[in-house]
């Protein structure tokens, strides 16, 4: 089956983004864009804090469970149209890809290509603007729709911009507790 081609007009990038408060609690955020990185829609979490026994319980999964599973998902779910493609820079977001059906990716680190130009990045990641993303390993069909995003894409962007933007919305949202 193959996967449905983007329409570059409505194309879509939903950036996801958490900060965890000097309590321990976590809050996250979704941004939602068009290709041209202008913001369409924008939902954020409540700060949720883990009790001792979730933190013992969940161990190591804790951070992915609240981060993606529940806070992610649920601010999914309260979009009123859906990303194309689903951003984050944040280690244990990514499993969420694992519990919806819009393809993720990841924003590496440095906007530094370590290649060439002219090269195509390792097997699992795409250049896409200025950075590079890469996929979750149990989803490698997600390595078409960020062939396609990138097509999409200002050569210019850089797609780790929109999850600071993120960031400092949710902080300015903490001040307000």
């Amino acid at each position: 089956m193959s996967e449905p081609a983007i329409d570059s007009r409505t194309f879509r990038l939903g950036f996801l983004a958490a900060l965890e408060t000097d309590d321990g609690a976590f809050v996250a955020g979704l941004l939602v864009t068009n290709r041209y990185g202008r913001p369409l829609e924008f939902q954020c979490t409540s700060p949720v804090r883990p009790t001792r026994a979730q933190k013992l319980l969940y161990g190591n999964t804790l951070r992915p469970f609240l981060l993606g599973e529940l806070m992610g998902r649920a601010l999914l779910d309260r979009l009123g149209s859906p990303p194309d493609l689903l951003v984050t820079d944040h280690d244990a977001i990514p499993d969420l890809r694992n519990h919806i059906t819009i393809p993720m990716a990841r924003v590496e680190e440095s906007p530094e290509v370590p290649e060439a130009a002219d090269q195509a990045p390792p097997l699992g990641r795409v250049r896409m603007g200025q950075r590079v993303l890469s996929i979750h390993t149990a989803h490698q069909n997600d390595i078409t729709a960020l062939h396609q995003g990138a097509a999409q894409i200002s050569a210019d962007s850089d797609l780790h911009e929109p999850l600071e933007r993120v960031k400092q919305a949710l902080s300015e949202t903490l001040q307000g507790h």
